[in-house]
């Protein structure tokens, strides 16, 4: 009995320290993530801003004089030109007006007539002393008074053929009419000269934005560039425009005003755009997105969008030392590019290795297995078939 609990405590020990490995225990591996270098190349910088267009022309049509609406001779929203009759107001009674004024401008005339005739004649006779000085003074006052008398009458059928023609109400402008307020039948410009529609000039159309201080002087410095050339040149002061319903930048415009005055509670200056808008697609009073471009900046340093990160410091990324420590770098982001890509004037020197795909596995101070995204494709073996 003694010999047999000898080899069960011998093998007991043995199972024992098999079980307990006989050395250190190993952790799991580095997580993996994919690395990248910084992108260099030329980029055209741009600064974008919140704006609202204005038509670049707008008329109210009013009825300037008073009387019944008698027709309307347009379609709502269509394009009128100018000098287009849009309404007719009742001309009547400003007919009767015209034609009496210029019957009282020939009586008028007629009476001139008459006056000189008489002013000849005793001008002739007093020649010989046939009539007496106050009889030619006489004569001549009549004649002055005649005179004026037509003057009175021409500007009173001037002002009879004016009101005539306010019957007839046209647009003084081209572009897109709205619609009729008062409708046919109504009395308008009674007291007061009734709106009757608007038309506005919407190609091309004003875009009004606010921009900082530096965007102007950086504008004004880049017109003022002799080292530009015309391309150039012509570039800075670009201006693109999206709505709310564009994923791009569809419209575009220049800069064409820069108000005079820096707003000095916000730092802001007030500019105006002028784009291009013969399809009509914009309307006045939108909110748009505005993008200004600015110069070249050679050589610049750019990222992949995903492997920005944010927190209270602010923007950065993850980069991966020599040892494959991950090190967190604090970064200034510029204008971000149409391929996904975000210029980067501070924080990266476009040596580092930064993480693109797996920044929630990495963290600062802990090793990391870097691949690149070459590297991981070559390491995706084709799934085994089952059954082989």
């Amino acid at each position: 009995m003694k010999q047999l609990s000898g080899l069960a405590i011998a093998a007991l020990a043995t199972v024992v320290v098999s079980a307990c490995g006989g050395g250190a225990s190993q952790g799991p591996p580095p997580p993996q993530v994919t690395v990248a270098t910084p992108e260099r190349r030329d980029v055209q910088t741009y600064g974008e801003f919140t704006g609202t267009t204005r038509a670049i022309e707008r008329s109210e049509i009013r009825a300037r004089v008073a009387g019944t609406l008698e027709e309307m001779r347009f379609t709502p929203s269509s394009l009128v030109n100018a000098g287009d009759v849009l309404f007719i107001i009742e001309p009547e009674p400003y007919q009767a007006a015209f034609d009496e004024a210029q019957a009282a401008l020939a009586s008028a005339e007629s009476e001139l007539v008459r006056a000189e005739s008489d002013l000849e004649r005793i001008q002739l006779a007093i020649q010989s002393n046939a009539v007496s000085q106050q009889d030619l003074d006489r004569a001549q006052a009549t004649r002055d008074q005649a005179e004026a008398a037509v003057l009175g009458a021409r500007a009173r059928l001037d002002n009879a053929r004016i009101n005539l023609g306010y019957t007839r109400v046209a647009t003084p402008i081209s572009g897109q009419v709205s619609r009729n307020y008062p409708d046919i039948g109504n009395l308008v410009g009674a007291g007061e000269p009734t709106l009757l529609t608007t038309v506005t000039r919407i190609d091309p159309i004003y875009v009004y934005f606010n921009g900082p201080e530096q965007l102007v002087l950086n504008f004004l410095a880049a017109r003022r560039d002799t080292t530009l050339t015309q391309e150039e040149l012509s570039q800075v002061g670009r201006v693109f425009v999206a709505t709310a319903a564009d994923t791009d930048y569809p419209y575009e415009g220049e800069i064409d005003f820069i108000d005079n005055t820096v707003d000095p509670a916000t730092g802001t200056i007030e500019l105006r755009a002028v784009v291009e808008n013969s399809e009509g697609r914009l309307f006045p009073g939108l909110f748009v997105r505005v993008r200004v471009l600015g110069r070249i900046q050679p050589n610049a340093i750019l990222v992949a969008e995903p492997a920005i990160g944010t927190d209270l410091g602010g923007k950065y990324v993850l980069v991966v030392g020599d040892d494959n420590v991950v090190k967190q770098r604090y970064v200034t982001l510029g204008p971000r590019q149409d391929d996904g890509t975000y210029v980067v004037p501070s924080g990266l020197d476009g040596s580092e290795r930064y993480i693109v795909n797996g920044m929630l596995r990495a963290r600062p101070g802990l090793p990391v297995t870097p691949m690149t995204e070459a590297e991981v494709a070559t390491t995706i073996e084709p799934a085994s078939v089952e059954g082989n």
